[in-house]
């Protein structure tokens, strides 16, 4: 110990041992005889010249430090029982501590595991000294064991955090994007530098800026539940592919999404519109937000994605339920009356409206059953739909058997076009169904300067009972007559 201060080395406030590894570098010139040049391959290879090496170290002073750390009574206590200090698990570490000795290094550091006499796990920093003078036989060699527990402890709770939050973020059956917004931020900065307060009408102007904006996000990473919902097979494919997916459709969603955050609102989540690779439509709630501790940079967002198509299909189906006749995919009454008070406030320089009533339809249902009666419905609602397809027109069933077609902003003439369509196509199909034809009562009629609609739509109505009545009177005299 005379190379050492005894009351430094008593005293220190961290494990030191004195240590004589002079019979391992009599191994290692026996292993240099036998021609081995790399020891690291050599130990891996040879596990149990490991712990012969190890046994041939020889422990010939520890401070108090160490007996205290270790649960030792003593020093024999402590050197009775390095079975239980080093174990198997410091094995790895130490082949390269013997491998630093072997180049000829007078100083190494590692991290191991030891373990106390009661069997307490305790993480420890190596840091050994050839001390001077012995560098030929290294017969002297000081070492710290400083224990590092809490430090690894907080890394592996730390690593096991961040593969928890990984394993979310891969495993999350929500579509997850992590991307890079920065870019985004610093052009609204300049904006605001500028001094733009109206956002809004800025973007109304300058429909380009809302384009650069997308082009400034980078995406730097999505899940699996993205590749499947997008129907990708890999990211590279999805990120080759994004205008597939973000199509002109999104530019309204980024433009509010872009007004939320000019008002700072860095939290948000509205409904979007984007579409899988293989174009299938994807209604989706966009959740948006700055990561914690990057609320000046926006560097990095989380955009969760929540595939809601099923629902929106369904809320369309109930809208369309509420406003549409299921048998023939004409509008309902429903619809026709908002329709008429719709027209009524827009207050159209003129209205048309045709009556149609399909004549006979109760005896239909008597002699050959419901069933044949809803064919004729559904012909009649195929008609209707031909006739107001890509106009402004709208045919609703009111009734049983009675049908409306409503004609904002039309003329007497244009009355005439849409009625020679009616009976083209009633024609037509009539030939395809000459067994059961259909018959209609047709009243129309287009509103007069200072005619209400309603008293339109009675003219029109009044008008179609009069064929109505015409008809049934020529069929009774016709069975008179047989």
């Amino acid at each position: 110990m005379n190379m050492i201060d005894s009351s430094v080395f008593d005293l220190a406030p961290i494990p030191m041992w004195l240590e004589d590894f002079s019979e391992v570098k009599a191994l290692f010139d026996e292993w240099r005889a036998q021609g081995i040049t790399d020891l690291v391959t050599f130990l891996q290879n040879n596990p149990s010249k490991i712990t012969e090496s190890s046994q041939r170290i020889k422990v010939l002073k520890v401070n108090q430090k160490t007996l205290e750390v270790f649960h030792a009574k003593d020093q024999a206590h402590l050197c009775s029982n390095l079975h239980l200090i080093f174990k198997e698990e410091m094995l790895p570490s130490h082949i390269y501590e013997l491998a630093a000795l072997w180049e000829g290094k007078t100083e190494f550091t590692s991290t191991s595991i030891n373990y106390t006499i009661t069997g307490q796990c305790l993480d420890v920093q190596v840091r050994a000294t050839v001390l001077p003078g012995f560098e030929h036989d290294l017969s002297r060699i000081l070492l710290t064991t400083e224990d590092i527990s809490a430090y690894q402890n907080a890394r592996r709770l730390e690593q096991k955090n961040r593969q928890l939050a990984q394993s979310m973020f891969v495993y999350s059956p929500t579509s997850l994007w992590v991307e890079d917004f920065s870019r985004v931020k610093e052009r609204i900065d300049q904006l605001k530098a500028l001094g733009i307060d109206d956002f809004r009408t800025f973007l109304d102007v300058h429909h380009d800026f809302i384009e650069q904006c997308i082009q400034d996000i980078v995406i730097l990473d999505v899940n699996q539940a993205t590749l499947d919902l997008f129907k990708a097979a890999n990211k590279e494919i999805l990120f080759k592919n994004m205008h597939k997916v973000f199509t002109k459709e999104m530019n309204h969603t980024f433009r509010e999404q872009l007004i939320e955050l000019w008002k700072g609102n860095i939290h948000h989540q509205r409904e979007a519109i984007n579409y899988a690779l293989d174009g299938t439509i994807r209604n989706v709630l966009l959740q948006f937000t700055v990561f914690p501790g990057y609320e000046d940079n926006w560097k990095l967002v989380q955009v969760a994605l929540t595939d809601i198509t099923a629902r929106k299909k369904a809320e369309n189906y109930l809208e369309y339920l509420g406003k549409h006749d299921v048998l023939t995919k004409l509008f309902n009454r429903t619809f026709f009356t908002e329709e008429v008070n719709r027209i009524q406030r827009s207050a159209p320089s003129s209205i048309s409206c045709i009556y149609l009533d399909l004549n006979g339809l109760k005896a239909i249902n008597d002699a050959l059953g419901h069933d044949t009666g809803d064919d004729i419905l559904r012909r009649i609602g195929v008609i209707l739909n031909q006739v107001v397809l890509d106009t402004k027109f709208s045919a609703s069933r009111i009734g049983g058997d009675e049908f409306v077609i409503l004609m904002p902003n039309t003329t007497e003439e244009d009355v005439d076009g849409v009625l020679h369509t009616i009976y083209e196509l009633v024609n037509i199909d009539n030939q395809f169904h000459s067994r059961l034809p259909i018959s209609l009562s047709i009243g129309y009629a287009t509103s007069t300067a200072h005619e209400t609609l309603e008293q339109a739509l009675k003219r029109a109505d009044e008008h179609m009972y009069l064929y109505k009545r015409n008809y049934y009177k020529e069929n009774i005299e016709a069975d008179l007559r047989q």
